[in-house]
């Protein structure tokens, strides 16, 4: 069995890094390379940059190369992607997985045609979702101020079939809260998908992170607060748990993930 991975989230607006609340409120951090730098030497899994403010602006390419060249971890990277041109262009310069959200809800072609291009492997289809009024969960992209009728586990089994290698879901209401996952929905996406699923939104201590993983099924989980925060005050401190913790927790329960 492969160890379950545990993979920071680095948001970044207009070049400085945040942490969002429900995607809505947010908190500034500081410098999106001196959080980087951090996490090298805490000697994460895996690292996801996502832009909220590359939609409109653009992709920050000298960030990107800039984080591609200090990181020592596998990097992904989502925000403002329109094109097999920009997928291939991050790749060349360092990162090994591209991350897809708005882009789906016009097409999945773009999906395809990277996955075609860089390889499946390297395609990560990111579905965030939140609660109506009736409490059923639905679609919403760009920073979920657009909001759909789309069921997320419909969305995240056709980006599946058009080339996703893995999924990143995020239920908005759990975003930043700390509370624990939408534990629900990850077990019926996993028990549906074929590829690894990625939970994200809640993560307030490693049962929640042991729970998602070992009862739920998720493959890896996606974590913002929990890594940028420390203490009930919230004062902001990089870090990472050590691989002792993570035993001692349940995140890692088998010495063969060793």
């Amino acid at each position: 069995m492969n160890r379950p991975r545990l993979i920071p989230i680095m948001l970044i607006d207009k070049g400085d890094l945040i942490k969002t609340i429900m995607f809505d409120k947010y908190v500034y951090l500081g410098d999106p390379i001196n959080a980087l730098k951090i996490f090298n030497e805490k000697e994460v899994d895996e690292l996801c940059i996502i832009d909220r403010s590359a939609s409109e602006n653009g992709i920050n390419f000298k960030l990107l190369k800039e984080m591609a060249d200090e990181a020592f971890m596998p990097l992904s990277y989502g925000g403002g992607i329109k094109s097999v041109n920009d997928a291939k262009k991050i790749i060349n310069i360092g990162f090994e997985k591209i991350v897809i959200n708005e882009a789906t809800y016009n097409s999945f072609q773009l999906v395809k045609d990277i996955s075609d291009e860089v390889g499946r492997q390297s395609v990560v289809v990111s579905i965030d979702y939140k609660l109506n009024l009736f409490h059923k969960r639905q679609c919403c992209y760009h920073n979920c101020k657009k909001r759909t009728t789309i069921d997320p586990l419909d969305h995240a089994l056709k980006a599946i079939n058009y080339g996703a290698g893995e999924l990143i879901v995020t239920s908005v209401d759990h975003e930043g809260k700390m509370q624990g996952f939408d534990y629900d929905f990850i077990e019926k996406l996993c028990k549906k998908a074929d590829v690894p699923i990625i939970a994200h939104g809640g993560a307030g201590d490693l049962q929640h992170i042991s729970k998602v993983i070992h009862q739920h099924g998720a493959s890896a989980v996606a974590v913002g607060s929990l890594f940028v925060f420390y203490g009930k005050k919230k004062g902001v401190l990089i870090n990472y748990p050590d691989f002792q913790n993570l035993i001692d927790k349940g995140v890692y329960t088998n010495e063969k993930m060793y």
